[in-house]
């Protein structure tokens, strides 16, 4: 959400933000909340000077009492009951002005960052840079849980029948590489001198509004019934509503933390759910990694987090390229992103294992993160990158570590959260 007195002082800048992430539909919001705006102000103005006019007669009332002009008193009175009916007309009408105002304004995109690539869609998106040398070997690869089945190591019929399309069981050596990818991943990040974290996985709604746009929320969000309570999609959402309305001294940022978390999305209108496979799925656990830091750190930031993920998936001899989205890819919150994407051999192409992204101050605007510097009290940045999300993890690690004879390596940084195993052997 941006900054009221920025949309008022530069619409057209507004207006073309908008037309380069290709929300022509919005335009017309700008020109409704200046409009909002204005009433709001003149209704304030108006509500003050009730205010002020208020205190004045009530004073005046008790000197006229005190003079023992009674009769002028009463008149004074019917006056100031008349101003204070007056007035409480003016305070609703501000009450219901700014929820109108707050309710456009979170549909008008943040302002993206000068360097984004303008695009339509995420096939517009700019490749960066490659790490690792692609390999496509000579043998076929197999389908990701047909690899997972020669262990005996996934069992989606039974999950299907307990909770229907977009679940899994994972067994064996493959539940095993799972959870040694989390610890790993946790451990890394520790490394890089990110404070671990382990969060609420459920939110309350005044927190998801804060973190991502009506349309996320709609498409990601499942609700509990009954309860002011959303699951999470990542924990990301309860990382950043942990500092909801709060103010930072400013020398104890920058926060870096790396928090684990199981992730739940309805993967509305998403296409591949109905799919054989984990790549798209309703449940999944993920390693994030998540800043609050001054304005003037984040986009410093923002390079070391893409490069954290980097550099754990090239320390499990996974092959990446990062892809710097296009104005079109961005959620309306976000400033810059980058995506993050792994070889796969099988399908001989690049996919998506994680997105890093640069909120600006639209989330502490949402939330009240505010930081008490040395002049002044300002809104802090957020940023938000995923660490590794195994589902996704794992078909980029048994394609990339896969033998011809069907075992599978285990990476030098892996093997200690393996039992030392050096490679897995499949069971038929």
């Amino acid at each position: 959400m941006i900054d009221i007195r920025f949309l008022r002082e530069n619409p057209e800048a507004v207006k073309e933000n908008i037309r380069k992430k290709f929300q022509d539909k919005k335009l017309e919001l700008v020109d409704e909340v200046i409009a909002l705006d204005k009433e709001s102000r003149q209704n304030k103005t108006e509500a003050d000077s009730l205010r002020a006019s208020g205190n004045k007669y009530s004073k005046q009332i008790g000197a006229l009492m005190a003079q023992g002009k009674k009769e002028e008193a009463e008149e004074m009175k019917a006056l100031v009951n008349a101003q204070s009916e007056a007035l409480a007309a003016a305070e609703a009408k501000e009450v219901e002005l700014q929820e109108k105002i707050t309710k456009i304004m979170m549909i008008i995109p943040n302002i993206i960052d000068e360097s984004v690539p303008i695009g339509k869609d995420d096939s517009e998106n700019v490749e960066v840079q490659r790490y690792g040398e692609p390999v496509v070997p000579e043998f076929e690869i197999p389908y990701h849980t047909d690899i997972m089945e020669r262990f005996n190591g996934i069992d989606l019929d039974s999950a299907r029948r307990v909770a229907g399309n977009g679940f899994y069981y994972l067994m064996g050596d493959i539940a095993r590489i799972h959870s040694a990818v989390i610890s790993y991943a946790r451990d890394f990040m520790i490394d890089r001198g990110f404070t671990y974290c382990i969060p609420p996985f459920m939110i309350r709604s005044d927190v998801v509004t804060g973190v991502m746009s009506f349309a996320e929320m709609e498409a990601m969000m499942y609700k509990i019934e009954g309860e002011d309570l959303f699951l999470i999609g990542t924990s990301e959402h309860s990382m950043i509503g942990k500092f909801i309305d709060t103010i930072i001294p400013e020398e104890e940022l920058p926060y870096a933390l790396t928090s684990y978390s199981p992730c739940f999305r309805k993967e509305k209108g998403a296409h591949g759910i109905e799919e054989r496979g984990v790549y798209r799925i309703h449940q999944f656990e993920k390693q994030e990694m998540i800043v609050v830091c001054k304005p003037e750190d984040s986009k410093m930031w923002f390079d070391k987090l893409w490069q954290n993920t980097v550099d754990l998936f090239r320390s499990l001899d996974i092959p990446v390229r990062t892809l710097e989205c296009c104005s079109g890819d961005l959620a309306d919150l976000k400033v810059k992103s980058v995506d993050v994407e792994a070889w796969s051999p099988r399908q001989k192409k690049y996919f998506e294992v994680g997105s890093c992204s640069n909120l600006g101050d639209a989330q502490a605007r949402r939330l009240k993160i505010r930081v008490n510097g040395k002049d002044k009290k300002y809104l802090a940045h957020t940023l938000n990158n995923t660490v590794v999300a195994p589902p996704r993890m794992l078909i980029a690690f048994l394609e990339n570590n896969l033998n011809e004879d069907g075992s599978v390596n285990i990476p030098v940084a892996l093997r200690p959260y393996m039992g030392g195993k050096e490679k897995i052997l499949p069971k038929k």
